[in-house]
């Protein structure tokens, strides 16, 4: 239980609810008729954190830069809708991926691929090509290392008792950043390797495609689903092994 004075965590996920009856929250509010926050809001408790991240934006380094055109590519993604103050989306995340390297001047786009979406990381290398760039690729089995070399048992494969190689995803990161790539893309690396390659990238990475075998790689069906199929995830542990130490 949670001792008197002390801080809530945050939980930005609690004004889901404000916003589903109001259409808004108070950070979304305009500020002349905006009402009282929650009683934990990061907007107004950790005011010094928000400022002095924000004044970084208004500097003149590559951190200023994105941050900017991000914004500006967060307006393009949008259209009014002529005589109504409603907005349409108009761009997918390939268009809005495509418009933030245009507007940063990047040429060299890194794709961190997964081997089972060679075929869609090729379709976007035809995309980025037909827009202008060039596009680098590395597979996350490059170098075609067993998993056993992991120091993981040949219970803990997909299919025990053949030939699987590993995953190798800060050689991905290392390859492209040889290759000096100037924005690397995530397509479908699992969870885990995409967190290496993003440690381990010398460019900005982003993620396309994120893995999900059982959604067609639309792991929101899972959120859109919690009052019935995926509603087991609110009352069932996710079952693990244990891992020796």
């Amino acid at each position: 239980m949670k001792e008197s004075g002390e801080e809530s965590p945050l939980s930005c996920t609690s004004c889901s609810a404000v916003f589903q009856k109001q259409g808004t929250t108070n950070c979304w509010s305009d500020p002349k008729s905006r009402g009282a926050a929650p009683a934990y809001c990061p907007s107004e408790r950790e005011e010094q954190i928000i400022n002095d991240a924000f004044a970084r934006y208004t500097g003149s380094d590559a951190d200023a830069k994105l941050a900017r055109v991000a914004a500006i590519v967060e307006g393009l993604c949008y259209q009014p809708v002529p005589g109504s103050d409603a907005v349409n989306a108009r761009w997918t995340r390939v268009e809005d991926t495509i418009a933030l390297a245009k507007l940063m001047g990047w040429k060299k786009i890194g794709i961190g691929t997964c081997i089972g979406l060679l075929d869609e990381s090729n379709r976007l290398a035809e995309i980025l090509t037909a827009q202008g760039f060039e596009p680098l690729s590395v597979c996350c089995k490059a170098g075609s290392i067993d998993k056993l070399e992991l120091g993981i048992g040949e219970e803990h494969k997909v299919r025990p008792g053949t030939f699987e190689p590993a995953c190798n995803p800060i050689a991905q990161a290392q390859l492209l950043n040889q290759a000096g790539t100037d924005m690397n893309v995530i397509i479908g690396l699992c969870v885990g390797h995409d967190m290496l390659f993003a440690k381990h990238s010398d460019a900005p990475v982003t993620t396309l495609v994120v893995k999900d075998r059982v959604t067609g790689h639309n792991p929101a069906a899972v959120l859109y689903g919690q009052n019935f199929y995926y509603k087991r995830l609110q009352k069932q542990q996710v079952q693990v092994p244990k891992l020796e130490d």
